[in-house]
């Protein structure tokens, strides 16, 4: 039985056991870069031979806050560019990933993996707070872009300065 779970193991669930292993085996670490990721899945062995998917699925189809490019999952989240940890609920995540998968179902994972589910919600409920104050910060990249986007730096700081007199 263990043998066809094995065959049928997805490739974003790979991604999550990988990325749960790293957190668990060093927990002083807020994030890992997607390359740790992928060695990490490469050491585990849980096929003959790395997949290629793993790489693709650690940057971009399991990655809650960039958007689906077709992957939905919301697996990861980027800390920052290069950058991954496990997703917690109530991270911010792209609207398009709505109602995607968030861990592994456990029928669908090795066994010996299974413990890792219930690890990440504790691991989860003891970083909320960490979380939750960096999330809104991370949610504000990008968003003042437009403000001077068709003029440079100078002209917007001494259009602005006009309306102080």
């Amino acid at each position: 039985m263990e043998l066809l779970i094995e065959r049928e193991l997805k490739v974003a669930d790979e991604v999550w056991i990988a990325t749960a292993l790293l957190h668990r085996e060093d927990s002083s670490r807020a994030d890992f870069a997607v390359e740790e990721i992928v060695e990490r899945a490469r050491r585990e062995k849980l096929f003959e031979t790395l997949r290629p998917g793993i790489y693709t699925h650690a940057q971009m189809h399991c990655v809650a806050n960039r958007p689906p490019n077709p992957g939905r999952y919301r697996m990861l989240f980027e800390t920052r560019p290069g950058h991954r940890r496990l997703y917690c609920a109530g991270d911010p995540f792209d609207p398009r990933r709505e109602g995607s998968k968030t861990a592994p179902t456990p029928s669908q994972i090795p066994a010996k993996y299974r413990p890792l589910l219930q690890w990440q919600l504790e691991w989860c409920k003891s970083r909320s707070g960490t979380f939750s104050r960096f999330a809104a910060l991370l949610a504000l990249e990008g968003s003042g872009k437009d403000l001077w986007a068709n003029e440079n730096a100078d002209e917007y700081i001494d259009r602005m300065r006009e309306e102080w007199e």
